[in-house]
């Protein structure tokens, strides 16, 4: 077990929103995690706050576990997974949430699950003219990026700042093109330098280069997407 996963015990919470599956440490949080939402307090809410129904022993009001505002049944059904928070089942969300919460269900069912099972390549750490095969993965907590190979490294992935995908196979006209590597460039903590980081695939086998252009597809994702999601 790598130093970064070595505090990654979870627990089983209860909350007003449902069961979450949480770090027993908050240091051990995911950067794309969300908190949850204060609730609109019920005596401030008399009417569904999207169709302006009136509540009453019939219509009943219902909270949104991701916005925390008040809805009617109609305005509030849907039950979609939502991970940013945890949640071990599918919850409660208005339509606007819902619809944010399937678009991101992609990137954490399909980018991030990519990361973590890691692909390999040659990384060259700064100028130097030396290269390392190394095992490149997402930790399980997806606070770090973990190498593997004779060195070990650990790099904060709130303290990466660019990601450059390379590639290959571009034609005049739109040709279909290849990731071959990635340059990244990351802050160390406790210097404000930045440390520069390149990663080629491997050309042994055609099984790892498929797995390795996966995984710098993925990356690429999450270095656009995952900034909005933190931001989020």
């Amino acid at each position: 077990m790598s130093g970064c996963e070595a505090r990654d015990a979870k627990k089983l919470v209860r909350s007003p929103s449902g069961l979450r599956m949480v770090p027993e440490h908050r240091s051990a949080r995911s950067p794309f995690g969300l908190d949850e939402p204060p609730w609109v307090p019920d005596k401030e809410c008399p009417r569904c706050m999207q169709c302006d129904t009136k509540f009453d022993f019939i219509t009943r009001k219902h909270h949104c576990r991701r916005c925390g505002k008040c809805f009617c049944d109609k305005c509030c059904s849907k039950k979609v997974p939502l991970p940013r928070m945890c949640f071990v089942d599918p919850v409660r969300q208005c339509a606007e949430c819902a619809l944010i919460s399937q678009k991101e269900m992609e990137f954490y069912d399909k980018q991030l699950k990519v990361l973590m099972n890691g692909a390999t390549f040659f990384v060259t750490l700064g100028t130097s003219d030396k290269s390392e095969l190394m095992v490149c993965r997402l930790s399980n907590n997806q606070r770090y990026l973990v190498l593997d190979g004779d060195s070990h490294y650990e790099i904060e992935i709130i303290q990466i700042s660019t990601v450059q995908i390379l590639t290959e196979g571009f034609t005049p006209g739109g040709g279909n093109t290849r990731a071959i590597g990635m340059i990244l460039q990351y802050k160390v903590p406790g210097s404000e330098e930045l440390t520069q980081m390149k990663f080629t695939a491997s050309e042994d086998f055609t099984c790892n280069k498929k797995l390795s252009a996966s995984w710098l597809a993925a990356m690429h994702k999450v270095s656009k997407g995952g900034k909005k999601l933190t931001e989020s």
